[in-house]
């Protein structure tokens, strides 16, 4: 019988190719990560891992296809239980950008914590395919994304519409402009379409790290940020042009979930909260 822990290293193993960070991702010893490989192979009966240079053997890469298979479907089916049982100790991990997660969540989760003390919320601070990816692996429970693609395994629920805002010195200028853009929210495939409706006498594009590093570059005066609307919410800019970017079009916020996937009652408490804190903005 293979253990699931072995089964659980061995994917880690093969996912990080380097035992000591292996052994500090799954907070472990490197002696026990070698210990957990060696059982494994003595109950296949086979050598899995070439350790110099590392690479799997050709049993291991058939073994990793069904161990990765074999241990998503566990976590899928824990998480239903967990939901069944009405879940009032444990984790919940919730997967959003780090826009949405400081700009919307902060309250919600305030509001959690209080109401449900036994459960601890686990926050990957993430991309939005980043999150798809983690709800559908069933490593989070809940995603909160922008411009969620069509998908036969997750379901989409849109909880706000967003508009684009433009911060900074540039729009109205006759010389080429730096548009500020950033990786988190999914900007280029959203905006670069809606470019052209600027009618701009030239630009060129800059991406930066996130939306806070875009506001901060514009502030500075060295280009123009596109931005989500909620996130000029709960700031008031002063010396620096803002405009509403009518033009472009909207794009939705909201959550993802898995198909046909139990929602606990504390999600779905957690979700009225979102919902509200959303409501609240304009």
């Amino acid at each position: 019988m293979l253990d699931l822990h072995w089964l659980n290293t061995f994917v880690t193993l093969a996912r990080l190719q380097h035992f000591g960070q292996t052994a500090a991702e799954l907070h472990m010893t490197q002696p026990n990560v070698s210990l957990h490989l060696k059982r494994l192979e003595e109950a296949t009966r086979t050598k899995l891992v070439e350790r110099t240079p590392f690479r799997l053997t050709q049993a291991g890469e058939r073994l990793l296809v069904s161990a990765q298979r074999t241990l998503q479907e566990l976590q899928l089916c824990q998480s239903d239980l967990n939901a069944l049982n009405e879940l009032s100790q444990g984790t919940i991990s919730i997967a959003a950008s780090d826009i949405i997660s400081r700009l919307l969540l902060i309250h919600p989760f305030q509001r959690f914590k209080q109401a449900y003390p036994g459960i601890d919320l686990t926050l990957f601070n993430t991309t939005s395919d980043r999150a798809a990816e983690l709800v559908r692996s069933g490593r989070a429970d809940l995603g909160l994304v922008m411009a969620q693609r069509p998908s036969d395994t997750l379901h989409f629920t849109e909880l706000k519409k967003v508009h684009w805002c433009a911060l900074g010195e540039g729009l109205d200028a006759e010389m080429p402009t730096l548009i500020l853009l950033g990786h988190d929210t999914r900007t280029r495939a959203l905006i670069d379409p809606c470019l052209p409706s600027l009618q701009l006498p030239g630009y060129r594009i800059m991406e930066v790290g996130s939306v806070d590093a875009q506001l901060d570059w514009a502030r500075a005066g060295f280009g123009v940020a596109i931005v989500p609307d909620f996130a000029l919410l709960k700031t008031r800019e002063t010396g620096v042009p803002m405009m509403r970017l009518r033009d472009f079009s909207p794009t939705s916020l909201g959550y993802i979930v898995r198909q046909n996937q139990i929602l606990s009652r504390a999600i779905k408490a957690l979700l009225g909260w979102v919902g509200e804190e959303m409501a609240d903005t304009p």
